[in-house]
């Protein structure tokens, strides 16, 4: 390399001096950091932009849904209002009055035998009345025995017990 050199130049050259045609190394390297610090500043911005998400995810929380459209909007928008409203529902805990009154529902609609609720489906008058307009023999049967004070049958207590097993 010295004999490459201009006899005026100073002999003892910094180490990101190259020769000519050679690489630059520092160059490279620099090119190599920046890269990699985007990449991670990208990463680092999304994750922190998720957080609100993944809070709410891990905590199985009922507004999930509502806590990951606001990071969304908050990422698109710019408008750190939404991120805060998002970060926000993570930490509070709204209680969930749908799950229990939908098995309650349920429960209930097992009970009494009946499937689903259709409110379009119409009563035929014989399970209110009967045929000829009187309750139906289940009814009379039941309302007979609460009269008298009788026992119920075998086959009464079994099937009662079979529901209750399946309801439990």
């Amino acid at each position: 390399m010295a004999e490459l050199l201009h006899p005026k130049a100073v002999h003892n050259l910094p180490m990101f001096i190259t020769a000519p045609g050679g690489t630059d190394v520092l160059m490279v390297a620099t090119a190599a950091f920046l890269m990699i610090a985007v990449v991670a500043f990208g990463v680092l911005y999304f994750r922190l932009h998720s957080l609100p998400e993944h809070i709410a995810h891990k905590s199985h929380k009922v507004q999930m849904e509502i806590v990951s459209v606001l990071c969304l909007i908050a990422l698109f928008t710019h408008m750190h209002i939404f991120w805060i409203a998002g970060l926000v529902l993570a930490f509070v805990d709204i209680p969930d009055f749908g799950t229990p009154l939908k098995r309650i529902a349920g429960s209930v609609e097992r009970i009494a035998g009946a499937g689903p609720f259709d409110p379009t489906a119409e009563i035929p008058p014989q399970a209110i009345h009967g045929a000829e307009g009187e309750p139906p023999a289940e009814a009379r049967e039941a309302r007979q025995g609460a009269i008298t004070g009788a026992l119920p049958t075998k086959a009464a207590v079994t099937a009662a017990a079979k529901k209750e097993r399946s309801h439990a």
